[in-house]
C-alpha cells in the first residue's frame, strides 16, 4: 500500500475493561508512562504482502520467538505525541503528520518497511476513538500515545527484516517531571555521546535512548534531572538533552538552537518552537555553541534564559548547568519570560485554547 491507502480494521473490543471508578482513581495521578488504556492497535507487515492485519484490540503481552530479529539486532523505532481534550469535550492532537513524516524517515534510515502516513494517522484515530475515556481533562493531563515498529522476522542472519509488527499503545499522563513545570538541572557529559554525523541520531530508534542510560545515570548521580550531550567529534558543542532538543535566549533577545546535522533527532516541539519565536519577534538562529561559551555567557549575562523542549515535557526551563569541573546558573535561575512565554502559546495551542493559523491541530472527536 501507498501513502495514501489505508486498511480495515478489525475490531475486538476488550471484554475486561478497567472499571470507570478505578480509572478515575489511576487518572487522578497517573505519573508519566506507568498506567496504560485498554486497548492497543497492531498491523502487521510482511514482504511480498505489504502492510494488513490492522486491529483493534485488548491491550496484551506480545508473544515472541526466541529468535525474533529485533531481540539480536535492534530494527526497531518509534514515535511519541500526545492527544488532548478539547474544551467542548472533543479530543484533538497535536502535528501528528509531522510524527508520521518522521516516523517513516526512522524507517529509512533503520532498513525498516515504511508505515504509510496514511496508515500511521488511522491508528492514532482508531485507538483514540477505543479509549476515548482514557484522554484526561484536566489543564495539565493528556494521553501520551506511542507508536512503534519492530523487526518480528524469526531469523538470525545479519539483514533487514522480512517482517514487521506495528504496534500502538496509549498512557494517560500528567507532568514530565516531578515538580511541574520549574527550572531543572543538567549534566553536561565528558565521557558519553549520544550519537555522531552517519549514524543514528537523526533516527527515533531504541538504541539511541539505550545509549544515553549510562550518561543520564551519571547525571542523576550528581543530583540533576537530566543529561547534556556534546558532540561526537570535539566533545565541544552543544547538541541536545538525553530525550529534549535545547535553546538558548540572549540579551538582544535572539534564540539560538544547535543545527541539525544528522546527529540531532528533528524534534517537532523544537521545529513548532522556532517558528513560533520568529513569529513573536525574535531573531532565531541554528548554529552550533560550544560549551565553554553556554559557560562564559551565562555567568558574563549574555545569556539569559535556556529551556529544553520535546513532547513529553513540552518547554521545560533549564536552571543549573553542572559538569566535573564547575556549575552555573542561568539568569537567577528560575524560569524565564520567554521560556514560559513560548510556553504557554505553545500549550494553548495544542490545548485549543488559543487560534491555531499553522493548521497544527488535527480534530479526532
Amino acid at each position: 500500500m501507498n501513502g495514501g491507502e489505508t486498511l480495515d480494521f478489525e475490531i475486538r473490543p476488550n471484554l475486561q475493561p478497567v472499571a470507570a471508578a478505578e480509572r478515575s482513581a489511576l487518572m487522578a495521578n497517573p505519573g508519566f508512562g506507568r498506567i496504560f488504556t485498554d486497548h492497543m492497535v497492531t498491523v502487521r507487515y510482511a514482504e511480498g504482502k505489504g502492510w494488513y492485519d490492522a486491529r483493534v484490540e485488548a491491550r496484551a503481552p506480545i508473544p515472541m520467538d526466541p529468535a525474533t530479529a529485533v531481540l539480536h539486532y535492534a530494527q526497531e523505532i518509534f514515535e511519541g505525541l500526545k492527544a488532548y481534550r478539547a474544551a467542548d469535550g472533543g479530543v484533538t492532537m497535536f502535528r501528528p503528520d509531522a510524527n508520521a513524516a518522521r516516523f517513516r524517515a526512522s524507517a529509512d534510515r533503520l532498513a525498516m518497511a515504511p508505515v504509510p502516513e496514511r496508515l500511521f494517522l488511522d491508528c492514532l484515530e482508531a485507538l483514540i476513538r477505543a479509549d476515548r475515556d482514557w484522554v484526561p481533562d484536566d489543564a495539565e493531563g493528556s494521553l501520551y500515545l506511542r507508536p512503534f515498529q519492530y523487526a518480528s522476522e524469526v531469523f538470525l542472519g545479519v539483514k533487514p527484516s522480512s517482517e514487521y509488527l506495528f504496534v500502538v499503545i496509549a498512557s494517560p499522563v500528567g507532568s514530565y517531571f516531578k515538580g511541574g513545570v520549574q527550572p531543572v538541572s543538567v549534566w553536561v557529559s565528558r565521557d558519553y555521546t549520544r550519537a555522531a554525523r552517519g549514524g543514528t541520531g537523526a533516527a527515533k530508534c531504541g538504541g539511541n535512548y539505550a545509549a544515553s542510560l549510562v550518561a543520564q545515570a551519571e547525571a542523576m548521580q550528581h543530583g540533576c534531572d537530566q543529561v547534556v550531550f556534546l558532540d561526537a567529534t570535539e566533545f565541544k558543542y552543544v547538541e541536545e538533552l538525553g530525550g529534549m532538543n535545547v535553546f538558548f535566549v540572549f540579551d538582544d533577545d535572539s534564540i539560538a538552537t544547535p543545527p541539525l546535522s544528522g546527529s540531532i533527532l528533528p524534534g517537532i516541539t523544537r521545529e513548532s518552537v522556532l517558528r513560533l519565536a520568529a513569529e513573536r519577534g525574535h531573531a532565531v538562529r541554528e548554529e552550533p555553541y560550544p560549551f565553554d561559551q553556554w559557560r562564559d555567557d551565562a555567568r558574563s549575562g549574555r545569556l539569559r534564559e535556556a529551556f529544553a523542549c520535546g513532547t513529553a515535557a513540552v518547554i521545560t526551563p533549564i536552571g543549573t548547568v553542572r559538569d566535573a569541573e564547575a556549575e552555573f546558573t542561568i539568569g537567577d535561575g528560575a524560569a524565564g519570560a520567554v521560556t514560559m512565554g513560548l510556553r504557554e502559546q505553545l500549550v494553548s495551542i495544542q490545548r485549543g485554547t488559543a487560534p491555531d493559523p499553522y493548521g497544527w491541530v488535527h480534530r479526532v472527536l
